[in-house]
């Protein structure tokens, strides 16, 4: 038990620089994932159709319809990789290696059972569910597709998050990075290949973009299997023959995973009800939301990278009961992410126009983009914050709170603000920029609770220990 303690960064390197080289591959691996998000955007908004003016645009808009249900796959996911990260890491820090086998086997029965209900939902869900956002033949013709295929293909997903968390919960994270990269990489460069036609391959159109995001999934989810075997077998047992699913384990996995399911579900819902509310307005403001959501990416995905390496290291320390340990991730986990937003606050503020330019929008598309990014981005400081306080939570067992922060940010509080400005614009008593307000208020109110919970958390849970 105390060998495996020392030998592991987590409880001996410097919590600042530990944060940093943790951290860092981490950030590396979500910028990817949010470079080909919007490289997906790119090439769709370029599509061309003598028949069909403003083709990109009917593209871009049935990605923005398809989105949420590729983020729900990913909320799954993450949801239950936090669970893992939490209660595997706390496991290596009491040196629990029977324990550690079975975290991980059940973990990847689960990942086999999220894949099977997320087929179901391609066969019998997405038509319905496209019709509720739009009745325009086009889009849904693009949006049913696309979507389709990536539901029907949904193991790739579903197996490389697991392993990638498996990996990240025991220090590996320049593994998963790798993974994670060289992915992207694959569906960055057969995007336009098959999009349009190049080197022999058919023309696909929206369907291209979506073969190139799965094969970049299944890609990653080798590598990080591959990794996995290699990589933990050091720390525990990683046969297969630990997949035999049990209940207490995989009950202890949804105790903190639930609640993170539930969190990462609700960006799912917050974009799905966003697109239902602003296109009552035009659908202008759809693909303009659609757009900065995925250009606001960049940020926020960094800053997840930060909270990722916060939860392990976290949860890693408060099993060996280090008080010191435990409250220094705390302090620098906060600073490095609200740091991380910052930077971003400045450089889309500096740089919105060249980035917008990018796309093939049209100009009312392009203006409304514009305004979302000059009103929403000055509060990512509190962004930043949220993001912080919800992985901390999500270490020290606060799943509850974690999930309350995200109710109010993606539900409780955005959602009517957003609808009730809304209906002042479609009356036409203010302009089309108030839409976006709603953003930094929810921020700034959730971050007051935040504050709050942290408070309670550490006086009952961080205060106590030796």
């Amino acid at each position: 038990m105390g060998k495996t303690q020392k030998m592991n960064k987590m409880g001996t390197e410097k919590i600042s620089r530990l944060l940093l080289t943790m951290g860092v591959p981490m950030i590396i691996s979500m910028v990817v994932q949010a470079v080909y998000n919007i490289v997906d955007s790119y090439f769709v908004s370029c599509m061309k159709d003598p028949n069909i003016p403003a083709l990109g645009d009917y593209a871009v808009n049935a990605l923005t319809l398809a989105f949420p249900v590729q983020m729900l796959m990913v909320a799954v996911g993450v949801g239950t990789g936090v669970g893992i990260n939490s209660i595997l890491s706390r496991s290596l820090g009491e040196g629990n290696k029977e324990k550690c086998s079975k975290i991980s086997g059940n973990s990847i029965f689960l990942a086999l059972c999220t894949c099977v209900v997320f087929v179901l939902f391609g066969i019998f869900g997405v038509d319905a569910y496209i019709a509720s956002q739009t009745s325009d033949p086009i889009i849904t013709s693009m949006a049913v597709s696309y979507l389709k295929i990536c539901t029907y293909s949904s193991l790739g997903v579903s197996m490389y998050m697991i392993f990638e968390k498996l990996l990240q919960a025991t220090g590996y994270t320049m593994q998963t990075t790798v993974a994670q990269i060289v992915g992207a990489v694959v569906n960055m460069i057969l995007d336009p290949i098959m999009i349009f036609g190049w080197c022999g391959c058919p023309k696909l159109g929206i369907d291209g973009a979506a073969i190139a995001t799965v094969i970049g999934q299944f890609i990653s989810f080798f590598i990080d299997a591959y990794f996995y075997f290699r990589c933990n077998s050091k720390h525990f047992n990683t046969s297969l023959k630990y997949m035999k699913p049990e209940g207490r384990i995989i009950r202890q996995i949804y105790q903190v995973g639930i609640p993170a399911i539930i969190m990462q579900a609700l960006m799912s819902i917050l974009t799905y009800s966003i697109n239902v509310i602003f296109v009552r307005v035009s659908t202008d403001a759809v693909t303009a939301y659609g757009i900065y959501y995925k250009i606001q990416q960049f940020v926020f995905f960094a800053a997840f990278g930060m909270n990722n390496a916060m939860i392990p290291i976290i949860a890693f320390n408060y099993g060996k009961q280090d008080k010191k340990r435990v409250n220094d991730s705390i302090k620098y986990g906060l600073i490095y992410t609200v740091s991380i937003l910052c930077a971003g606050i400045i450089i889309l503020q500096i740089f919105a126009k060249q980035i917008l330019g990018i796309f093939s929008l049209t100009e009312s598309t392009t203006d409304l983009a514009m305004l979302a990014i000059r009103i929403i981005t000055p509060g990512f400081i509190f962004v930043g914050a949220n993001i912080a306080y919800q992985g901390i939570f999500q270490a020290l067992d606060g799943g509850i709170e974690s999930l309350v922060i995200s109710l109010l940010r993606q539900l409780i509080i955005i959602l009517p603000l957003s609808g009730i400005f809304s209906v002042f614009v479609r009356n036409g008593q203010m302009g089309v920029s108030l839409i976006w307000w709603a953003f930094p208020i929810t921020e700034v109110v959730s971050c007051l609770a935040g504050y709050v919970f942290l408070k309670r958390i550490r006086k009952n849970k961080v205060d106590v220990l030796n």
